[in-house]
């Protein structure tokens, strides 16, 4: 009866939720600009679900002697539930908040969520699958940690086919606890933390297991930063190999295609404007000294910067898609300032002291609207093949993000289950790029 009263009650929330007016509306926009009306953010309604907003929930509060903690460290851990749309999954579920390095390389801490099936293992330790979702959002709210508890995790589809298998899944808050590590090496290094934890929790039995990586797009991201940082930062987590698709590569590539509004059939990079404002809203936040929106945004951008600030990646989509940031910057500014091109040159990935030292199967699909392809990805894969990277590199040849994420999923999932259960990655190739 409980299960059946949350059902319900998700179900109530999001018809009313979808009716509440936001509290910070939009400035209004040129006609050529998208007309969407101004909606409510995710975590409005989220916040009416019958689970604690993070935000005032002191299991996540960090420790005061925080800095003294090892990277990977337990701070506490609890038990929790699984929910999809209200009906709970047949899992052991535990958190785990742990100590962590931001992008700064200041001590923080974020929250992993491992997800143990009931179905036995022999043979070997119990392999990991580290599930780097496409967070993409500027809320605790938003974060696996949450949303799994809630019921509203959306990618629960793609992440059950490892949890059939009988692997354990982490699943890391991997941008931070309110977003702010977007498209960083800090999700790299608290993919990795994560992992860390989930093996420092001695009632789950995971001391011993190797670690996969799996993630696309914004998980991708997490993903392909965690396979990067792995030699320097965590050498001591076995990593057996990393499936990485959609990944934002080279990010002054990825800026200047999406701070405008083009709309050639190969280059339509409107649907990709939302991404540029979540970026903005990360930096604000991470280096405040490089990117001051009053300085750099008009009135008007900033009123936008702040609507999306808080919103997940729903709704973000639809406020910020079609809203070029090039429209709303002051006379004489742009992406393309010293301070803000250097922290984006920094956070690119493929860079010689960053590699990935394990098996790699990496994808991206042509025509992709959000990460322009060949740009955004070329110069990663080029890097690595040119520096003796492991890869498998294919080009998925049927247009679209989303499209590409779910038709190489049998591909993908099929060769980070085989290499988990130590069977060969096969060998190096690069296809369509």
């Amino acid at each position: 009866m409980k299960n059946v009263f949350r059902a319900i009650v998700f179900a109530a929330v999001l018809t009313i939720g979808f009716g509440q007016a936001a509290a910070e509306p939009l400035p209004p926009m040129p006609p050529d600009q998208n007309q969407l009306p101004d909606l409510p953010k995710e975590p409005d309604i989220y916040r009416m679900l019958p689970v604690p907003d993070p935000a005032g929930d002191a299991w996540y509060q960090p420790p005061a002697d925080l800095e003294s903690l090892a990277n990977g460290q337990i701070i506490r851990t609890r038990d929790v539930g699984t929910w999809v749309l209200g009906i709970p999954m047949p899992l052991t579920t535990r958190q785990i908040l742990f100590r962590t390095t931001d992008s700064r390389d200041r001590p923080a801490t974020t929250t992993t969520t491992v997800l143990i099936p009931g179905i036995p293992w022999t043979g070997s330790p119990r392999p990991i699958l580290s599930y780097q979702e496409a967070i993409d959002g500027n809320s605790a709210l938003c974060n696996p940690s949450y949303t799994l508890r809630a019921g509203v995790f959306k990618e629960i589809t793609l992440l059950a086919g490892f949890l059939a298998q009988g692997f354990a899944v982490v699943v890391t808050d991997f941008d931070g606890f309110d977003g702010h590590e977007f498209l960083t090496f800090g999700e790299g290094k608290m993919v990795l933390d994560g992992i860390r934890a989930a093996k420092n929790e001695p009632s789950l039995g995971l001391a011993d297991s190797a670690a996969g990586l799996y993630g696309y797009s914004g998980g991708g991201s997490g993903t392909a930063r965690a396979a990067e940082m792995h030699r320097s930062y965590a050498p001591d987590v076995l990593v057996l190999g990393s499936a990485q698709g959609g990944v934002p590569g080279d990010m002054v590539s990825i800026a200047r295609q999406n701070i405008t509004h083009d709309q050639g059939f190969a280059n339509f990079s409107g649907p990709a404007n939302f991404t540029m404002w979540l970026a903005l809203s990360n930096l604000a936040s991470t280096y405040p000294e490089s990117f001051d929106p009053k300085e750099f945004l008009t009135e008007e951008g900033q009123a936008l910067l702040s609507n999306v600030a808080g919103r997940c990646v729903y709704t973000a989509a639809l406020t910020g898609a079609y809203r070029p940031v090039a429209d709303y910057l002051k006379p004489g500014k742009g992406l393309d300032d010293p301070g803000i091109h250097q922290i984006l040159v920094g956070q690119s990935l493929g860079q010689p002291q960053h590699l990935p030292d394990m098996p790699v199967l990496m994808w991206h699909a042509i025509w992709d609207e959000l990460l322009t392809f060949p740009s955004a990805i070329k110069s990663t894969v080029d890097s690595y093949w040119a520096n003796g990277v492991d890869l498998r590199y294919f080009t998925n040849p049927l247009p679209e993000h989303v499209v590409g994420d779910v038709t190489a999923v049998p591909v993908a999932e099929t060769w980070i289950s085989a290499v988990l259960r130590g069977l060969s990655p096969g060998p190096k190739f690069r296809i369509g790029i």
